[in-house]
């Protein structure tokens, strides 16, 4: 399987998370037909913002309003790992609950996909996906 982006979106979502280090960056992956053309960077909402994230809710609701009325598709989030890998943490597995949804984590070991389903091999929620620039 494999996450196609925009080059000009992924380099957006690594500016946004290297500007909000040490903190977890988060944001949306908005796209068509499978393709991510643009993230949507969110406020991190979560408690402890150095080792979780949280979408800021009113973003989430807002991008739905614009898929609805003929926008982009949510096609999944970003986050940030700033001193962990790219890699879905056990709080990441407990919250990855819709599937097909893509995840693309940033860590210290670089970028790295994953889709949510039901039974996947990482902490049985997600599969790896290549991620190609575009």
């Amino acid at each position: 399987m494999m996450l196609r982006i925009a080059r000009r979106a992924f380099a957006e979502i690594r500016a946004d998370c290297a500007a909000r280090a040490p903190e977890e960056a988060c944001g949306l992956l908005l796209g068509r037909d499978g393709r991510v053309e643009s993230g949507l960077a969110a406020a991190n909402v979560a408690d402890e913002r150095l080792r979780h994230f949280e979408i800021d809710p009113a973003v989430l609701f807002a991008a739905h309003r614009g898929a609805r009325s003929g926008g982009p598709a949510i096609l999944g989030c970003y986050h940030s790992h700033p001193d962990a890998p790219a890699f879905p943490s056990r709080l990441d597995t407990e919250r990855a609950r819709d599937a097909g949804w893509i995840w693309l984590i940033l860590g210290q070991d670089g970028e790295k996909a994953y889709r949510v389903v039901a039974n996947g091999p990482i902490h049985g929620r997600f599969e790896a996906l290549v991620v190609q620039e575009v």
